[in-house]
């Protein structure tokens, strides 16, 4: 097992990861930005280290100053959370190269899974079903754009074929629109991942969007989780995940769950990651990534799994052997998540950042809350917008949903802006409470566009 584990990352990810080691017993070291200093990540870690200025580039994104400060703490691995460098493959070769064990798959499968169009490809090779798209990058130059567009059927949607999270996506419903959405995809792609690189493909209707974790061992062994259901989105971006989903039955769970586990198998895959499916209105299901990482929406799974995945994910990066076992798996009930980002609904989401004052975040039976926000606490313009994640644990998802609005509305948080209002009144909506969502639920049914 690992002694020391540097964290290269912040906030609530950072001080999950923290606490996993603790109970491992493993010593762990934070880094931080200028304007982080006093973070939660910071004040927990038996150890800290200032990595540069307030910009991403200059902090956490900066790998030289990473692993320096890996080397002088002593460290003998890295867990990279979520977003920033997590799938990264040159930051894991650099790892590799300076003998620091990285807590995440081979910088192989990094690669295989990283860029979507090579991972459409291997899926296809392995017999895994995806949605019908060009057969490599496309470009606005390109003459036979029309003709590829007009062969997949619009609407299609053009996609950046590295990073998530929304960014660089559009949705093209007519032939008219498709040079200017190609314009605008690889902008933004250049922009949120410096690679301009974008490709096509079918765009599925009000789909579910389904995951499975998968979790691998150095030895071969592979498993998967019950699922999640991450269909409530803004924008590409998830807000609620639950688990198990209300629309997947025992048997198309087994199914997509040996298909994520196939996946996994296809690049050798090793510690924790997710496997990603849209499910349309007929039942189908597509293939469309795989996340190399831990995932913002893991608590659910924890909850009705009763696995810590952070600490079966580091175990695996350590050489563990992977012990569970599917079909033995009980689903312990239902858990949904709810993500309060620190922003204005009622300004288009606009952050907002600032200092809070009075605050107040719900505990209580089957309440779980991962954050690293406190009263006085002056949350930076430069991050990520999440400041904490609401868990609710229930026998059933009626009992789930009755948590999580009571925990809701006990919320109180002075001095920003956030999203917990808009989340209670989703718990509200008749539609959400039968468990008849789709990617499109949000602007439908709530923002009412």
């Amino acid at each position: 097992m690992f002694k020391k584990v540097l964290i290269a990352n912040r906030g609530e990810i950072a001080c999950r990861v923290i606490r996993a080691c603790r109970e491992l017993g493993i010593k762990t070291i934070a880094i931080h930005s200028e304007v982080d200093r006093e973070s939660m990540h910071v004040k927990f870690a038996d150890q800290s280290i200032c990595v540069g200025d307030a910009s991403v580039s200059e902090s956490y994104l900066n790998i030289p100053s990473i692993i320096a400060a890996a080397e002088i703490s002593g460290a003998d691995a890295i867990h990279p959370g979520y977003g920033f460098l997590a799938e990264n493959t040159y930051f894991a070769e650099v790892c590799e190269a300076c003998r620091l064990n990285f807590i995440g798959p081979s910088k192989e499968s990094i690669e295989q899974m990283g860029n979507k169009i090579t991972a459409i490809k291997l899926m296809k090779k392995s017999g895994i079903p995806v949605i019908p798209g060009s057969d490599g990058p496309v470009n606005v130059d390109d003459p036979k754009i029309f003709d590829t567009a007009q062969k997949i059927g619009y609407p299609v949607i053009i996609k950046a074929t590295a990073g998530g999270g929304g960014k660089g996506m559009r949705i093209v419903t007519s032939k008219e629109n498709l040079k200017n959405s190609i314009v605008m995809a690889q902008t933004e792609a250049k922009a949120a991942f410096g690679n301009p690189e974008i490709y096509m493909e079918k765009y599925i209707e009000e789909p579910h969007h389904i995951e499975f974790q998968i979790l691998g061992d150095k030895y071969g062994k592979t498993a998967y989780l019950p699922e999640r259901d991450c269909s409530i989105q803004r924008r590409h971006q998830k807000l609620i995940e639950e688990s198990p989903s209300p629309l997947i039955s025992d048997t198309l769970r087994k199914k997509m769950g040996r298909v994520a586990r196939n996946a996994a198998e296809a690049v050798k895959y090793v510690t924790v990651g997710t496997v990603e499916f849209l499910v349309d209105k007929k039942g189908y299901f597509y293939f469309i990534e795989m996340n190399t990482r831990i995932q913002v929406e893991h608590p659910v799974t924890e909850l009705v799994t009763g696995i810590d995945l952070v600490k079966e994910q580091i175990k695996l990066a350590a050489g563990e052997k992977l012990l569970i076992v599917p079909e033995k798996i009980n689903i312990l009930g239902h858990a949904i998540e709810c993500r309060i980002n620190a922003e204005d609904p009622d300004r288009d989401f606009i952050p907002s950042p600032g200092t809070i004052g009075k605050l107040f975040l719900p505990g209580g039976p089957g309440i779980r809350l991962d954050t690293h926000v406190y009263s006085g606490y002056t949350i930076p313009p430069f991050y990520d917008s999440l400041i904490a994640k609401i868990i609710a644990l229930g026998e059933s998802r009626d009992e789930a949903i009755a948590r999580m609005s009571r925990a809701l509305r006990e919320v109180e948080i002075e001095g920003i802006k956030n999203t917990s209002a808009l989340h209670s009144k989703i718990m509200a909506n008749e539609k959400f409470r039968k468990g008849s969502v789709s990617t499109n639920f949000l602007p439908k049914y709530i923002l009412g566009r």
